[in-house]
């Protein structure tokens, strides 16, 4: 099969159904006939930017990320604020805290914008450690963070 079908596929599945892990994603895809390694699929959800996030009952799930007519920099700056309750700078790391299931779509964002004082990020359930290359860029994203998230 190619891998746009068997994209186009997951896509289909990931909105049909409650998928949380790559298993159940295999498990799903063999149950439609198509066989798939855990590396393809693996690929597939990085290519097609699939994240989890939590639905309206509080779930788990895949999601594919789409960022609609917004620029990823209104999107980060948007997500920031909503999600974002805490960032720590560590000498050339900051810690992110998020509200909880949102630490893998804020990294997914900040991935997708390529940050040149991002060398990388590392994302939980609700903490992302964005490492930079150095302690100035550290204290750029710091600052960015601090200056966009919503403090109650």
């Amino acid at each position: 099969m190619k891998k746009v079908d068997r994209q186009a596929k997951i896509e289909e599945i990931i909105k049909e159904h409650t998928i949380a892990t790559q298993e159940a994603l295999l498990a799903a895809l063999e149950a439609e006939g198509i066989p798939a390694t855990q590396a393809t699929i693996s690929r597939d959800i990085r290519e097609m930017q699939v994240v989890k996030e939590r639905d309206q009952d509080g779930t788990l799930r895949y999601t594919i990320y789409h960022n609609g007519e917004k620029t990823v920099a209104e999107r980060l700056d948007e997500t920031i604020a909503e999600v974002v309750v805490a960032v720590k700078l560590v000498e050339f790391v900051n810690v992110i805290h998020t509200a909880p299931g949102n630490g893998n779509s804020l990294a997914a964002i900040i991935d997708d914008l390529a940050f040149p004082q991002v060398a990388g990020t590392l994302a939980g359930h609700d903490t992302i450690l964005i490492i930079s290359p150095d302690r100035d860029s550290a204290q750029y994203v710091h600052d960015y963070f601090a200056e966009r998230m919503v403090v109650e």
